[in-house]
């Protein structure tokens, strides 16, 4: 990670620095020591800053932490990609969670179908199946189920096409069957102010209305739910103590997305946001000024994830988003990321005390091995001595590593 490239900087300059200092520390004995031997105190005081200042704790202080922390996000059910996630992510100050998959258990089921005019529940319902068999979204999945625990007949559809975040369209018995959003019937100029109570009573209830209409008339309206994970709550307010701002990304409509938010306790909501636009989203957000994590767990989510600095793939979703996310969270639940900060923030933080520990220890032993107490008390540093402290300081960074073992799974961050 970053802060490790840091000391390789320092060590490079750290090490022909002591070379030097042992250089020096020899001249000086050499002309200015004690008359009686100047060359064995010379040659013993070069070696022992030499001994002393071996940087085996400075080069052990960040990979021994970096290997525990990523270790113990594993324990965890995160699966961290590389060591920047890790300490980036203790950094992220906003936090985009998609909404069906992500704080939703992503298995939508029909909840109630309203008909319009002469059109019977079971023929919309049928019709939308048919549409939606051919389909691979997730609302497509419970359309199918509900006609299909309902016996109904499902003729295939023909000329399907696929409208990337609004809907589909199809020809089924001959008919021409257009199913989506309010925004691809206004697109197609169909009036359904016929069913504006039944979408509106669907999106309090935190519902997705989606529409059907043949021959460019609307004939009915079905309405799916899709439920809130248990866990989801409690995670987004552990991310809130912890000072991060936490956002809802969907594609859903305003209303639905806003009674998701309210029940789990989002203030910042972006809806009816296209898949292509999720990335741009994550970018406008990063421009302000943001560092900002991107959790989602589907195919149109893995721009975003990529996008994001970094990307948290739920491991239930496809394999796109988990190639395309820096960390994949294995139990499918945002308590992952939350855990996966707590384990960020302890690890940097181990990594900084290490550090300090190993600089602090060049910084008094070199003087002493060089000699600089003999002017005043007599004393040398034995070279054997100075072999267990370089010793005893790898001890202490590595101890002091071990140290993370003992975080537990849902601290607060």
């Amino acid at each position: 990670p970053a802060i490790g490239r840091i000391v390789d900087k320092v060590a490079a300059v750290f090490v022909p620095t002591v070379m030097i200092v042992a250089v020096l520390t020899f001249l000086a004995w050499i002309n200015f020591g004690p008359a009686a031997d100047t060359t064995a105190y010379a040659v013993v005081t070069a070696m022992t800053v030499l001994i002393i200042a071996c940087p085996c704790a400075l080069g052990l202080a960040t990979p021994m932490s970096i290997m525990i922390g990523v270790g113990k996000a594993a324990e965890f059910g995160a699966l961290i990609r590389n060591g920047d996630a890790l300490q980036q992510v203790g950094k992220l100050d906003v936090i985009v969670l998609d909404k069906t998959g992500t704080v939703t258990e992503g298995k939508p089921s029909v909840t109630e179908v309203s008909a319009a005019g002469d059109w019977r529940r079971d023929d919309v319902l049928r019709l939308a199946a048919c549409l939606e068999k051919v389909s691979e979204h997730p609302l497509a999945e419970a359309i199918v189920a509900a006609a299909e625990d309902g016996n109904l007949a499902l003729p295939a559809a023909e000329k399907f096409n696929a409208i990337a975040g609004h809907g589909a369209e199809a020809h089924v018995d001959g008919r021409k069957v257009l199913l989506g959003s309010r925004k691809l019937m206004a697109d197609h100029n169909i009036d359904i102010s016929d069913l504006d109570d039944a979408a509106r009573q669907a999106m309090t209830r935190a519902q997705t209305p989606v529409y059907v209409a043949v021959e460019n008339a609307v004939a009915g309206l079905i309405s799916i739910a899709d439920a809130i994970k248990p866990d989801s709550r409690e995670a987004i307010q552990r991310l809130q103590r912890a000072g991060i701002t936490v956002a809802l990304l969907t594609g859903d409509n305003q209303a639905t997305a806003d009674a998701v938010a309210d029940e789990i306790g989002i203030k910042e909501v972006f809806a009816e946001v296209l898949p292509e636009d999720k990335a741009e989203k994550i970018a406008s957000l990063q421009q302000a000024g943001h560092l900002v994590g991107m959790v989602g767990d589907g195919i149109n989510d893995a721009p975003a994830l990529a996008r994001a600095d970094v990307g948290f793939a739920i491991g239930t979703g496809t394999d796109v988003a988990i190639e395309s996310a820096d960390i994949t969270l294995r139990r499918g639940s945002v308590q992952g990321v939350v855990d996966v900060v707590v384990v960020s923030w302890a690890t940097v933080r181990n990594i900084k005390q290490n550090l300090f520990g190993a600089f602090i220890y060049n910084t008094l032993g070199i003087p002493i091995a060089a000699g600089v107490l003999f002017p005043f008390v007599g004393i040398l540093l034995n070279p054997m001595i100075a072999g267990a402290a370089m010793a005893m300081s790898s001890v202490t960074v590595v101890s002091n590593a071990n140290r993370l073992r003992f975080l537990k799974q849902g601290a607060t961050p």
